[in-house]
């Protein structure tokens, strides 16, 4: 272990000692044996916060330590039904109040950016700032014409800083995966390595403007989310500058309610947000804690979103959001045969698990949440179960969904606040009804063959020449096929099945392409659709089976 990440984990069990959190020293073994010799320490019994209550304490020691905690801090505050109320009450104060930089430093680096003074970029430039998160503050402006503009200005030093907390994550992801017996399934190293490309992108403003503008083209004319626009001219790597928008923190209830905001639509909305995002567009704002979502009620009974800052954003892979969307509609259903059938076929459990084993498991976890309201579900429980059955069936941890379950856990969290009544299922089902039927519909299908053509056109063009390597190889016995695993009665399986597959992908498509011909060159047009149809039917049902 390099002796300045050595140097980083005593710094933070001394920064928990001087915030009088011994406990946390205790819980992470971390040292253990060396937190008396920080007892020595004058700083651990002068510090005048340690008479602060319990809670302040904590949220003291994250500010310290540095952004990646606060984010844990910001992540847990959404939680409240996780945390005891003084501590939630206070993390919540990291997702906009965290301390700032001074102002003169967010000017002199606004005008090492531009090259130029302040005043002649803005018309007026408030150093006093707006908010101040861990990874950058914002100030208040004015363009040369009059608009009302917010210039993000990130703080300075902050990556060599985030360098060293990935390489302390990246040596206790190390141990674990050595040493701990459930290392191999959790994959640390894999999961460090996705937060590492995450946090890292947060330092680039140029990539959270472009993040902003797809997000705002995604919902252009949306009557549930409104992005700010972003001004280019004077975005830089370390200076954004987007439209101001006037709301409500979503945070204050007490000022929604006296607007007579209709918070069941407010709650309902942010489900439909985060399910249209994740499956419509298949890209989602990942950080939607409290201090980053505003309310616009200029209609109090058709209230609308504001989102800002869009340092993380998420994507998936077809494949998965394809099973993610299959596994949700089965748990809808209550079909937990299919739940059990997909997790088999996704690969995320090992070769040979048995499907009824899964099924009873995922039975017992999600039928006694059905028919009721979010008040009555603790979906922090049901992660626990889930991890329980996880590690039973040996399945492994997919990094590339971490986002995506960190950001649900945000929107529950965000709903139970809101509206503890908001039935999640029954608003986010028929969104993904609707998405799951336009990706079977014909329109979609032929959508999908055109824009493959190009591809299917080169390959047809290619395929005769390695054909012919190949047998030429095949006679002259220099073919070898070099098999690395031992089961290849499995690989054989696998090979007849994929045939299987590829024949009956080739009768649908041939169904398909001659209902087309028929309907373009033929005098009874019955025929051709009947064709077409079934074509496009035995697609679709061979797609599923995928």
């Amino acid at each position: 272990m390099k002796l300045r990440v050595l140097a980083r984990l005593l710094r933070i069990q001394r920064v928990l000692l001087k915030y009088g959190l011994h406990d946390f020293v205790r819980a992470t073994h971390l040292y253990a044996p060396l937190r008396f010799l920080f007892y020595l320490s004058p700083d651990t019994w002068l510090n005048p916060n340690r008479a602060a209550s319990r809670a302040v304490r904590l949220r003291l020691a994250l500010e310290e330590l540095g952004p990646i905690f606060v984010k844990f801090g910001q992540a847990v505050s959404t939680r409240r039904d996780l945390l005891p109320t003084d501590v939630a009450n206070e993390l919540a104060k990291l997702q906009d109040r965290v301390p700032p930089f001074p102002g003169a430093i967010a000017r002199a680096i606004v005008e090492s950016a531009y090259g130029r003074p302040v005043s002649e970029a803005f018309s007026q430039f408030e150093e006093t700032p707006l908010a101040a998160a861990s990874i950058a503050q914002v100030h208040a402006a004015r363009l040369p014409d009059g608009r009302e503009v917010v210039v993000k200005v990130l703080r300075p030093a902050m990556r060599e800083l985030i360098e060293l907390d990935l390489e302390v994550l990246y040596a206790l992801a190390e141990l674990a995966q050595t040493y701990w017996r459930e290392g191999r399934r959790l994959r640390p190293r894999e999961i460090v390595a996705e937060y590492e490309k995450t946090v890292l992108d947060e330092l680039d403003l140029m990539r959270e403007a472009a993040n902003a503008s797809q997000l705002k083209r995604n919902f252009a004319g949306s009557d549930l989310l409104y992005v700010p626009e972003v001004y280019w001219d004077y975005c830089r790597l370390d200076v954004m500058v987007m439209e101001r928008i006037h709301g409500i923190p979503i945070s204050d209830m007490e000022k929604l309610r006296a607007a007579g905001t209709d918070i069941r639509r407010l709650a309902e909305n942010g489900v439909r947000i985060f399910f249209t995002q994740v499956f419509r567009h298949n890209f989602f704002h990942a950080d939607m804690h409290p201090g980053n979502i505003f309310v616009m009620i200029d209609d109090p009974l058709r209230p609308l979103y504001a989102a800002v800052d869009f340092g993380i954003v998420g994507t998936l892979d077809p494949r998965d959001q394809h099973y993610l969307a299959a596994n949700f509609l089965a748990v809808f259903d209550r079909d937990y045969r299919r739940v059990a059938e997909l997790h088999v076929e996704s690969g995320w459990v090992p070769p040979g698990t048995r499907v009824d084993e899964i099924e009873s498991a995922v039975r017992t976890v999600c039928e006694p949440i059905f028919d009721r309201p979010l008040e009555d579900i603790s979906f922090a429980t049901l992660l626990v179960r889930l991890f329980e059955i996880s590690r039973r069936f040996n399945v492994e941890l997919q990094p590339q969904l971490i986002l995506l379950q960190k950001t649900l856990v945000n929107v529950e969290g965000l709903g139970r606040e809101l509206y503890p009544q908001l039935d999640v299922w029954h608003t986010a089902a028929p969104i993904l009804r609707e998405w799951m039927r336009e990706r079977m519909s014909l329109r979609q299908i032929l959508r999908t063959m055109r824009t493959q053509l190009p591809e299917l056109i080169e390959a047809a063009r290619i395929l005769p020449g390695i054909l012919k390597s190949t047998l030429q190889r095949a006679e002259g016995g220099m073919l070898r096929m070099l098999v690395e695993t031992p089961a290849v009665e499995l690989l054989h399986a696998e090979l007849r099945r994929g045939h299987r597959r590829r024949d009956a992908v080739l009768l649908g498509a041939a169904a398909l392409l001659g209902g087309i011909v028929w309907l373009a060159v033929g005098h009874t047009l019955w025929p051709g659709w009947a064709l077409a149809a079934l074509g496009t039917g035995w697609l679709s049902i061979v797609y599923r089976l995928l």
